[in-house]
């Protein structure tokens, strides 16, 4: 095997089957922080279009609708991370509060369960170059963040390792979308 083939298959299986790191960074009386990373073998400019075409990636049975074509993800401040009801209505999961294409996307608000409470979140999905030694393709490094605080009756410890579980789940399946345009 030549060495730009060897290279490139080496860095492919990296990119693929490294994990995301992830972790419920803390947990206290009055909120919580997630943090997750992954590589993606696209550019940033790339994975900052894909990342607001949430309705590719996103998985449906988080949603109200059960239906991704519902979701939609207006990139600039004031817009909206929304999912429309199909008879009318519908709900913002998410306000933009940040949008720099190719770098970040800043969000605020609760998701899901959370919306229930006094409770004001902010999530961040930060895209930062990578510049492996081996490849000339720019890759990226996608982080995300979600700090929650405000009051919940019975606290974060529950709710906080199913908030990370579900955001894990998205980040894989956006990472494996980007990396092989299949969410599984």
């Amino acid at each position: 095997m030549n060495s730009h083939l060897r290279i490139f298959t080496t860095s492919a299986l990296l990119c693929l089957s490294a994990p995301a790191l992830a972790d419920v960074i803390n947990v206290s009386s009055n909120g919580f922080q997630i943090r997750h990373e992954v590589l993606l073998n696209i550019p940033p400019e790339e994975a900052y279009e894909l990342l607001v075409n949430v309705s590719n990636w996103w998985n449906p049975s988080h949603t109200y609708t059960h239906n991704t074509k519902n979701l939609s993800i207006d990139a600039r401040p004031g817009g909206c991370f929304c999912e429309k009801y199909p008879n009318g209505g519908g709900v913002q999961h998410l306000s933009v509060v940040h949008a720099a294409p190719g770098k970040a996307l800043r969000m605020s608000g609760a998701l899901g369960p959370l919306q229930a409470h006094g409770l004001a979140g902010s999530m961040s999905w930060d895209l930062i170059p990578q510049k492996p030694a081996e490849k000339s393709q720019t890759l990226s490094k996608l982080v995300l963040t979600y700090s929650v605080g405000g009051y919940m009756l019975g606290g974060f410890e529950k709710i906080a390792p199913m908030a990370d579980n579900m955001l894990g789940e998205q980040i894989t399946r956006y990472k494996n979308f980007a990396n092989t345009g299949k969410v599984d």
